[in-house]
């Protein structure tokens, strides 16, 4: 057996003995699936993005754990839920979230590790108008331009 080989058998995974994943473990969440999803989640917010005083938070009535952050120095915290594909998702439980008071991001973690956030609020919302130079040609002109074709 190579040296090399014999090393990464002595090696612990590094996951497992990260701090933030150490003190995700001591919240004694059930759920070990959600947990992971959460340090996949909080290593993306604070060492992909960048994002300011990243932390963990136990959700005692949901038994999972949610952090909160800041996307930038001086702007609001936010509580991001890690929730693993697999997990089912109820309305109270996203109700619950929101009732914290932060604005919240719901964040899908797939079994590949492929993290895909959304933004929920407090009610709808309604989106942004479009931006840029739209030209609207509106029917009758579409099909003008398909009988010069």
């Amino acid at each position: 057996m190579s040296e090399a080989s014999h090393r990464a058998e002595e090696a612990p995974n590094w996951i497992l003995v990260h701090p933030a994943y150490q003190q995700m473990k001591s919240l004694e969440v059930d759920d070990s699936a959600q947990v992971h999803a959460a340090f996949l989640v909080y290593m993306d917010l604070s060492e992909v993005r960048q994002w300011k005083e990243v932390s963990c938070v136990k959700s005692p009535e949901l038994q999972v754990v949610l952090l909160e952050g800041r996307e930038k120095e001086g702007a609001p915290i936010q509580t991001v839920f890690p929730l693993p594909t697999h997990r089912p998702l109820s309305h109270q439980s996203i109700r619950h979230v929101l009732d914290r008071g932060f604005p919240m991001l719901l964040c899908a973690v797939a079994s590949d590790s492929t993290l895909v956030y959304q933004r929920m609020t407090n009610g709808l919302v309604t989106p942004d108008p479009p931006t840029g130079p739209f030209q609207d040609l509106g029917r009758r002109q579409h099909r003008k331009r398909r009988k010069q074709q």
